[in-house]
């Protein structure tokens, strides 16, 4: 069985405060949910019809156990979400302080965090070679083992997108948290880059990528070192995607803000069922700052993963031109 999308890397108990506006300190109970960059771009993208998996690892304890149960029920395949003994599953607690002030505290990642810790040598590489999406980020390349298991899982996909239909995604997720410096990640970077078809990532997370510069600039830079699709996203200007042929941009859909976490996440799994329909490259952009758009006016980042029904009718709303396969191409239901 190949899946449509098949992420790998970061995975938590994410505890989302339920007094908006107030500090931590000041918060009195709290939402639990399922966290991770990857994890979220994988139930993201299982919204839209697609078949996806994640490979990750958790600590062996009732955290870890939540999560693959929380996996399973938004229909992501959890067999490769295995327990490390020893470690804890890492919680992830966040102020929310709208529309821009989102601090986020990583518990259960020091020394290291069970999704760190997978095995290359566990890895099943036929389903990393045969997905049609490959997703994973910058933060996987943190400690040696997810390290040396990245680059083994990149070195398994087919180089530049040789194999038709196929998407080889690194989301630049820059943590500096995890890092000791921007030139020790940038290192990190370029060791995945040329095996990459697709990068996305904010202005500061292309700088540590390619360098400083405008969009344009640093989506040059993706593209010469290999990369076929340089996403670039530009906050409050919306997002440009640059190829060798073409240059657009999707100007932002305007929401009241509840909770900036989860959007780029959302985007992402709208990206991928985008690009894997066959759309109009701005169309995939305006569909994907439609889903990011949507889970940025909501608390929750997982459990607020919109469908693509939801999303066609967002973009309806708000008069964006709809995907001119949209009704023709819809995911056929045995991939749910």
């Amino acid at each position: 069985m190949s899946y449509d999308v098949l992420t790998t890397g970061r995975i938590s108990v994410d505890i989302y405060p339920n007094d908006i506006g107030a500090g931590l300190a000041d918060v009195q109970t709290f939402g639990k949910y399922l966290g991770g960059s990857p994890s979220n771009v994988a139930v993201a993208a299982a919204r839209h019809g697609r078949r996806t998996a994640l490979i990750t690892r958790t600590g062996d304890d009732p955290f870890g156990d939540y999560l693959r149960a929380e996996l399973d029920r938004y229909g992501v395949d959890p067999r490769w979400a295995t327990s490390v003994p020893g470690l804890q599953t890492p919680v992830t607690f966040c102020a929310i302080q709208p529309p821009e002030d989102f601090p986020l505290y990583f518990y259960g990642r020091s020394p290291s965090a069970p999704d760190w810790e997978i095995d290359a040598a566990d890895v099943d590489y036929d389903a990393v070679r045969d997905a049609k999406v490959f997703w994973s980020t910058v933060t996987g390349m943190v400690r040696h083992a997810s390290r040396e298991a990245q680059v083994a899982m990149h070195e398994a996909r087919p180089r530049n997108a040789l194999t038709e239909g196929q998407h080889t995604i690194l989301d630049l997720d820059y943590r500096p948290m995890f890092w000791e410096s921007k030139e020790q990640a940038r290192e990190q970077v370029q060791r995945l880059l040329p095996y990459v078809t697709v990068a996305v990532g904010n202005s500061e997370e292309c700088s540590v990528a390619v360098g400083d510069g405008t969009a344009d600039e640093q989506a040059d830079r993706l593209l010469e070192a290999g990369v076929k699709l340089a996403v670039v996203k530009l906050g409050s200007a919306g997002v440009m995607a640059a190829t060798a042929d073409e240059r657009v941009i999707s100007e932002p859909i305007p929401v009241e803000t509840v909770n900036g976490l989860g959007a780029g996440d959302s985007f992402g799994g709208a990206l991928c069922h985008g690009l894997l329909t066959g759309w109009p490259l701005k169309n995939v952009l305006d569909f994907a700052n439609a889903a990011g758009a949507h889970v940025a006016a909501q608390i929750a980042c997982s459990e607020a993963m919109p469908t693509t029904e939801e999303l066609l009718s967002m973009l309806q709303d708000r008069g964006r031109d709809v995907p001119p396969t949209a009704l023709s191409a819809q995911v056929r239901p045995e991939q749910g």
